[in-house]
């Protein structure tokens, strides 16, 4: 039986409706490869691969990750 390798993984909880997620490439291009919108409550398990080195969060959201937890903003004029 193969053994599986688990990654670093973070979980997102939007704390406002239209957080954005965004994964970013890996390699000597950074890009944006992924986006997905979260309204308010909804969760996203999103995990760091051989494609994605990055992760950009738009929004007010925590953000829980093996190495702590940190809350984002919304935009400072949405307040």
């Amino acid at each position: 039986m193969e053994e599986k390798q688990i990654k670093d993984f973070v979980v997102i909880k939007a704390i406002e409706d239209g957080v954005n997620v965004i994964g970013l490439t890996r390699g000597t291009d950074t890009r944006f490869h992924h986006s997905e919108k979260l309204d308010s409550g909804e969760v996203m398990i999103a995990q760091f691969t051989e494609h994605t080195s990055a992760i950009k969060i738009r929004g007010s959201a925590k953000i829980y990750t093996p190495y702590g937890e940190i809350e984002s903003e919304g935009k400072k004029g949405d307040r």
